[in-house]
Parts: structure tokens; sequence; C-alpha cells
């Protein structure tokens, strides 16, 4: 809670500076002595010194100060700016020497007080930053927050929750509160304290739809599962046309053997435009696997599916590519593994998918197309290769074959699996080209790597 108080101390500077000296000069008079002269060098240096530190020449300030010391020594001012600019040099022992006599100036000086825990919180003097930061507290309430932050520093985690309370009860809550609140509740593992927090609030503002959220994650990440169940249906009661509760229910539903009522929850999710599209994407892998186990419900993944075809994003079409896979409907998997990797065209396993699920319906003119097309973007992946020479192999191509196996050969490092893959497509290649010698060649370099497989 630093405060940027340039311009507020410039107007200290200026409103206390003139005040005292204009106190002692009629202007309507010629001076007869030399006080005009030597306030007028006063102020010259000490705007000087304003004008060095708002450029960042904190030495040459520092020097303007002096010479203002030397002139007046008692304007707490010139000692606080003088603080100032050791700082800024990192002299802290110069910083907090000055910073300690304008404070005994003016011990109730807030400025004074702030600039001191800056100094003592840069060198990390969490002692004396606490000292301070305590005087500070009976001036201005709003630093009860940074005193609780320096009590979390200190391991006083009691201390700082009793601060926080406090400070919620009397401003109300706010996010940085609650951040270190859990930051503390983390640190300590004492997720009952926790939860505890979240009940009371729940129970003293049953219409704060994040904290019921809150507590149903909490319950949860506990493994409380009947609780969080509860909560969940509490808010849900509480608050009907809630959607973010339904990113808890589905999965207790489904657990409850409701799935009429998961099946709903799932449709909710998916067709909210307030719920984000990474939490979306979970809810409908995690139904793609409840689908998976349960085929009878094929025909609702379908349905939910379409609620949301212009709005599936690439991990979404991957999950149901995978899920198809497993099914058995290897075109209803290419067609997804194609929708993710248009939007994710640099994903290389979602290419590998592509073109693995391509030579297995023999599709080899897309399979060259796209290999060719994937080298470009990795060009040291011997699967490539491998696919591309299977494919040209298949379409009679055996010299375009040869090329890119041996060429996908020199990637290759410890993969006797492949390797033997490579051994035996070139053999195919080097037969079809009548070159016999070769291909038994290459048969029996397969043939020796299998048995290590």
């Amino acid at each position: 809670m630093k405060k940027q108080l340039y311009i507020l101390l410039l107007l200290i500077g200026l409103i206390i500076i003139p005040q005292s000296i204009y106190a002692q000069v009629d202007f309507n008079k010629r001076p007869d002595d030399d006080l005009g002269n030597v306030e007028d060098e006063f102020q010259e240096h000490f705007f000087e010194a304003l004008k060095q530190k708002g450029i960042e020449n904190y030495d040459r300030a520092v020097d303007a100060l002096h010479k203002c010391l030397n002139l007046n020594s008692k304007l707490p001012v010139i000692y606080f700016e003088l603080g100032k600019n050791y700082n800024k040099l990192k002299n802290f022992g110069a910083a907090e020497e000055n910073l300690k006599k304008a404070i005994d100036m003016q011990p109730d000086n807030v400025w004074f007080l702030d600039e001191l825990y800056d100094v003592y919180f840069q060198q990390d003097d969490i002692r004396n930053a606490l000292k301070t930061i305590k005087q500070l507290v009976k001036y201005h309430p709003d630093y009860k927050e940074d005193l609780a932050a320096l009590y979390v520093r200190e391991e006083k985690y009691k201390q700082a929750l009793d601060l926080l309370d406090e400070l919620d009860a009397e401003f109300g809550l706010s996010e940085s509160r609650d951040a270190m609140r859990n930051d503390i509740y983390s640190i300590t593992g004492n997720a009952d304290d926790r939860i505890e927090n979240l009940e009371e609030r729940v129970a003293n503002n049953p219409n704060n739809e994040d904290n019921h959220l809150k507590l149903i994650y909490r319950y949860s990440q506990t493994g409380d599962h009947k609780n969080a169940y509860k909560a969940a249906k509490n808010l849900l009661k509480v608050k009907p046309d809630s959607k973010f509760v339904h990113l808890a229910l589905y999965k207790f539903y489904l657990q409850d053997e409701k799935v009429d009522d998961a099946i709903n929850s799932v449709k909710v999710v998916l067709t909210s435009p307030t719920i984000n599209a990474d939490a979306k994407a979970k809810v409908l892998k995690d139904f793609v696997a409840f689908v998976a186990k349960n085929p009878e419900y094929e025909s609702d993944l379908i349905d939910i599916t379409a609620l949301i075809d212009d709005n599936k994003d690439a991990q979404t079409h991957s999950d149901l590519g995978h899920y198809y896979l497993r099914a058995g409907d290897k075109v209803k998997a290419l067609s997804n593994f194609k929708e993710a990797l248009k939007q994710d065209p640099n994903d290389f396993k979602l290419i590998k998918d592509v073109l693995l699920l391509q030579l297995d319906i023999k599709d080899y003119k897309a399979v060259i197309t796209d290999s060719e097309r994937a080298l470009e973007l990795y060009p040291a992946q011997p699967i490539l290769y491998l696919m591309n020479g299977v494919a040209n192999n298949n379409l009679g191509q055996s010299q375009k074959a040869i090329d890119n196996l041996e060429m996908g050969l020199d990637f290759l490092i410890d993969n006797t699996t492949m390797e033997a893959d490579f051994y035996s497509e070139l053999s195919i290649a080097y037969k079809a080209l009548n070159n016999i010698s070769k291909s038994e060649t290459f048969a029996k370099k397969a043939k020796t790597l299998k048995p290590q497989q």
C-alpha cells in the first residue's frame, strides 16, 4: 500500500517553507539586512532539490538539501526530503537517520512514517517495519492490511487473521484480503478454519453466490463430497437460476446415478455464455468419459455436442475424437481430430492422430499431403517420414517412399520398433522396383530387430 506522495509532499514543501519564511518578511518594505537574501537562497536550493529529485538526480538533490540545512536546520520537511532521496539512492542508513529526525520534530506526520516504513521494508527489516506500521495504523486504518501482510511474513497467522476479520467487518469483503486469508489457510493447512469462515459468510449473506461456490469448492477439495453436494443443492435452492452451481452438480448427480439431472446440468453449463470455455471443456470431457462406460447414453452425448457445434474448442474436439475412436467410429473420430487441428494447427499430437487415422482408413493421398505439410513444421520427426513412406508405397510411388524413408532414418534415435517399420517399408519399396537384393537386406534388418521389441 506504499503511496505515491510526490505531489502531496511537494505541496507540503511549498506550504511549510514559504509560510515559515514569509512570516518573517514584510514584502512592502525593502529589507534593511541580508535576511531577504538568505530566504531567497534557501528557496532557490530547496526548489533545486525538488527539481533534481523530479528528474532522478538524487545525489544533486541531496547536495541542494544540505545547503538548505546550512541556512535553516529546524524544518522537518528538509530531513524528510533528504530521507526520500537517500532511500532512492539505497543509502538506507542515512535515509533512516534523516527520517527519524523529521519524525522527532513531527511525530504524527503520516508521510514521514510511511517513508520510514518503506526504508525498513526495502531492507526486509520486518521488526522495524512492524514497529513503524503500528504507529501508522493509529492514524490510518488502511495500513492494517499492510500490517496483516507483515504478520504473515513473521508467521504470526492468528494476528493476521484477526486483523483481516476486523477489516472485513469495518469495510466489507475484498479480493486482496481474501487472497491473503487463503494464503494463510494454505500455509497453515487449516482447512477447518477456511471452511468455517465461508460457512459464516454464507449464513450472513445467503444471496452471495460467490461464497456458496467457494464453500462447495473447499468441501470438494477436502474430500467432503457429502457436504459439497449439500452446499450445491442449498445454492440451487437459494438461487434457482444459478449457472455456475451446475459445474458441481453434474458430478454429484452422476455419482448419485441421477443421470437425467446430470445431463440437464451439463446442458446448462455448455450453453451458458457466462461460463468460460475451459470449464465447459472439462465438463464435456467428464461426460464423454461417462458415456464411454455407459454407451446407452450416446444419443444424449450427440444432443449435447450439437448444442455447442459453433463453440467447441480444440480440446473438446480432441476429447470427442478419442471417444469415437474408442467406440470404433473412425470417421467421426477423424472428423473431430481435424476440427481440433484447424484450431490448433501446430499441435504435433493432433497431427499424428489425424495421420494415423487417415492411414487406418486408407486415405493415402491425404496422408501424403498432410505429412508433407507437417514436415515443414517438424522436419526432424521420423514418424512423419515413416507415414509418408507407407502412403507412397500404397500408392505405388516406390521411389518417393524410399527417399522419405531414408531421410527419416537419419533422424531416428533409439527406437527399435520404429526402425524395424522403416526397414519393412524400405523392403516393400525396393521389391516394387525389382531390386530384390536390397529388398531382402532390409527385410533381414527388420526381422533382426523384431525379437528385440
